[in-house]
């Protein structure tokens, strides 16, 4: 169990923030992650990584000379922001482009693609290498699918060797590419990982039982089998990366043990001596292994084992020196220390001035905003415990940092002398929770806020039929994003019979508030019929037999916060007008 902290909320920040304490010599705070603290030659490649914290060494700890220029870190098991992926990137930047590389989980590519796209528009070019090494989250024949887990690491190191090489982004990209296909990776788990300030792990294996195909945020494995001796162990592991090897796969292979944070050395070591017979006797020849922590989950009892089958060119970039907090191989010159440029105060950019029914719905959506503060609030530890049982449990926890976020952000728009239009409350509002929310649900939440916020703007009235407008636009931005559809167990199968209900419903002339109610009723229902389907996106697909029985964390979250909004319609004072009436005064605040 993790016990060292003051305020759980806070562990990953100053965990990063001690980290960086301890090793200046490498790296430098930057709001977001860390970069390098000594110089990167003009031109080079900037290799910047990342993901959620709790994985040291990974990611901070593989930021140095010959590997990674920069790391973004998120909280706990979730993605960094876009935001804060943009500012390390800046950071890291070199003039030789950027080079994006993390594990295939929905909420990094959320991310880290919303930072690429960003990046890309202001001229600086980047480019995205997924991590999929993970056997067992989906078939050889669906690569693409699978998450990433201790390949990480073969990645990361010859794409940085290369960029330290002086590689262009192109070779680079293509080496990092390679390096991917060539890594397999299988896992076992003993017993769960506890975040920090939790009662309990988020899952837990029965006694004289393993756990087979676990993931690095917390997940469970895909099946459990009987506590093998370690040489069954060795072979078991041996033997389902070697009947998934790569097509044009050579002899000459890299294995690493990783520990996930509780097995220690000598246990790793004993199995890497069984792992080294084996490839011996399947005629492969290993070449410069690794065996210790290199890829954690916090304290999760358990551990993985990944081959990288080498050609000439990824044995040269695999070989090459690194020299990094938790990383070292060979030697490099010293370098000296990099002038980081001292943060500048931000400049605020101008807001157009509200119209009175715009302020007035401004602070409306403030109010509306502190109701699903509340109800997120009442249901965070039901929501993690719902998301550990085939996720990694980290959903109550993140949606209550984003709408806390959001929040504070909202009530400070909307302090401003003359108020602030919703357009501005929300756009303010979604940033704040994207950033500190991150993972999925942090970019769709965030992406979400932003467009209805858009969608209602600055005008002179407001009626019903902008409701229906901000309601569709709050959707649109969730499924063009996160490109889920209807059956895979999702939040879209709550967000889409909520708009079509609402939108029937307004179209009908139904008042705004029993246009609310009746679309809360339809996301309820559609929330728990989601009991009976299995997961096709996320970190739940490949746990589906887990998640059966249990309704989706998201489509319940939505849901909840649907029913909270309509009751607190009801209730104020906002206009209850049917959409195809005149606006009033009072109906420019619906």
């Amino acid at each position: 169990m993790t016990q060292i902290f003051d305020n759980p909320a806070d562990f990953a920040d100053e965990a990063l923030d001690g980290f960086v304490a301890a090793n200046r010599g490498y790296v430098a705070r930057v709001d977001g992650g860390v970069v390098r603290s000594t110089e990167i030659p003009a031109g080079q490649v900037a290799l910047v990584v990342g993901g959620g914290s709790g994985h040291y060494p990974a990611f901070a700890g593989l930021v140095g000379p010959g590997l990674a220029a920069a790391s973004a870190c998120g909280n706990m098991f979730a993605s960094p922001a876009a935001g804060q992926v943009y500012r390390v990137a800046k950071a890291a930047n070199a003039g030789g482009g950027v080079l994006l590389s993390y594990g295939n989980y929905a909420g990094d590519v959320l991310h880290f693609g919303q930072a690429q796209l960003r990046l890309n528009a202001e001229g600086i070019q980047t480019r995205t290498v997924l991590v999929t090494d993970d056997i067992a989250s989906a078939p050889l024949d669906q690569i693409e699918k699978r998450r990433g887990i201790a390949g990480d690491l073969t990645v990361f190191k010859i794409a940085g060797a290369a960029a330290e090489a002086g590689l262009n982004l192109d070779d680079v990209e293509q080496l990092a590419i390679r390096t991917n296909y060539r890594t397999r990776s299988l896992g076992v788990a003993f017993d769960g990982c506890t975040l920090p300030g939790a009662d309990g792990p988020l899952f837990s294996v029965p006694a004289g039982q393993m756990s087979l195909g676990l993931g690095i945020h917390g997940e469970p494995g895909i099946s459990e089998h009987p506590m093998p001796t370690a040489s069954e162990l060795a072979d078991l592991l041996v033997t389902k990366l070697l009947a998934d090897k790569p097509h044009d796969a050579g002899d000459r292979v890299v294995a690493i043990v990783n520990g996930l944070g509780t097995v220690k050395y000598d246990e790793l070591f004993l199995l890497f001596g069984k792992i080294e017979m084996l490839l011996l006797g399947a005629g492969l020849t290993v070449v410069e292994p690794e065996c210790g922590e290199l890829v954690t989950s916090l304290d999760m009892s358990g551990l993985s084992l990944t081959l990288l089958w080498l050609d000439d060119e990824l044995e040269q970039y695999w070989a090459a020196p690194a020299d990094t907090p938790a990383f070292r191989k060979g030697n490099l010159a010293p370098r000296r220390a990099r002038q980081l440029a001292a943060a500048g105060a931000e400049v605020a950019s101008a807001v157009e001035r509200p119209t009175p029914a715009a302020a007035e719905l401004g602070r409306q959506a403030v109010a509306v905003l502190r109701q699903v503060r509340d109800v997120v609030v009442e249901h965070e530890e039901e929501l993690g415990q719902l998301d550990a049982i085939a996720g990694d449990g980290d959903h109550g926890i993140g949606m209550r940092r984003g709408v806390d976020a959001a929040v504070t952000a909202a009530e400070k728009a909307a302090a401003a002398d003359g108020g602030a239009s919703p357009a501005h409350v929300l756009t303010t509002a979604g940033e704040a929770w994207s950033e500190r929310a991150g993972g999925t649900s942090g970019a769709l939440w965030g992406s979400a806020i932003i467009a209805a916020g858009l969608a209602l703007g600055n005008r002179e009235s407001y009626s019903g039929g902008d409701a229906g407008a901000t309601v569709s636009a709050f959707v649109d931005a969730i499924t063009e994003l996160g490109k889920a559809e209807l059956g895979d167990k999702t939040m879209v199968d709550a967000l889409v019979p909520f708009r079509d209900s609402f939108l029937a419903a307004v179209d009908a002339g139904t008042s705004v508030a029993a246009s609310l109610a009746a679309a809360a009723e339809a996301a309820t229902a559609a929330a728990d019929g989601t009991s009976g389907l299995r997961p096709l996106k996320g970190r739940a697909r490949p746990l589906a037999e887990k998640s059966l029985g249990h309704p989706d964390p998201g489509a319940v979250s939505f849901a909840l916060i649907a029913t909270r909004i309509s009751t607190h319609t009801e209730t104020s004072d906002t206009v209850t007008r049917p959409a195809n009436s005149e606006p009033s005064e009072q109906g420019a605040r619906a």
